[in-house]
């Protein structure tokens, strides 16, 4: 019992002495943020959700309020047909989340340059899955919009305002 003990903490041991950390998340440079989506914008509701957990800093109600603002400017979701079966059938889509947003100052600064990315999925499709496939897109748009909410407070957790104390 004792070997097998011994056994296992060896690679826990291991990973430990090279300094190896999951990442984690730290929290904003910011007190205070206000979120400027487009209306319906799931993005910014994964970013709420996400952002309300943290004590650190409070999501205000107006601009006005906040040391920072992040402006979603763009929030776009497009399914085309990837390839095509010999018969004309679809076999394939591609999922794509365009994304473009910026961070700016109380005082109007841009704190970070606007960015825009894409995020990219691909899915088989079989008409007599319509369903299946149907919830499977879903889970892949969600999937989506978690990966670009991180990917976005990621990039505010390395700004370096100037005045954080709002």
């Amino acid at each position: 019992m004792n070997r097998r003990l011994f056994l296992a903490l060896i690679p826990a041991a291991l990973a430990a002495g090279c300094g190896f950390q999951l990442r984690r998340y730290d929290g904003l440079p910011f007190a205070s943020l206000y979120l400027d989506p487009p209306g319906g914008s799931a993005v910014a509701q994964r970013l709420r959700t996400m952002l309300a957990s943290d004590k650190s800093i409070r999501l205000t109600a107006t601009a006005a309020e906040a040391a920072a603002v992040l402006k979603i400017t763009r929030e776009e979701r497009v399914k085309s047909i990837l390839t095509l079966t010999g018969g004309g059938r679809v076999s394939e889509y591609r999922l794509t989340l365009k994304i473009s947003y910026a961070v700016v100052g109380k005082d109007g600064a841009e704190l970070a340059a606007p960015e825009n990315f894409e995020l990219v999925r691909s899915m088989t499709y079989d008409d007599s899955l319509h369903l299946a496939k149907g919830a499977e897109e879903q889970l892949l748009y969600r999937d989506m919009d978690e990966n670009a909410a991180l990917r976005i407070v990621r990039r505010m957790q390395t700004l370096k305002p100037a005045d954080t104390s709002q």
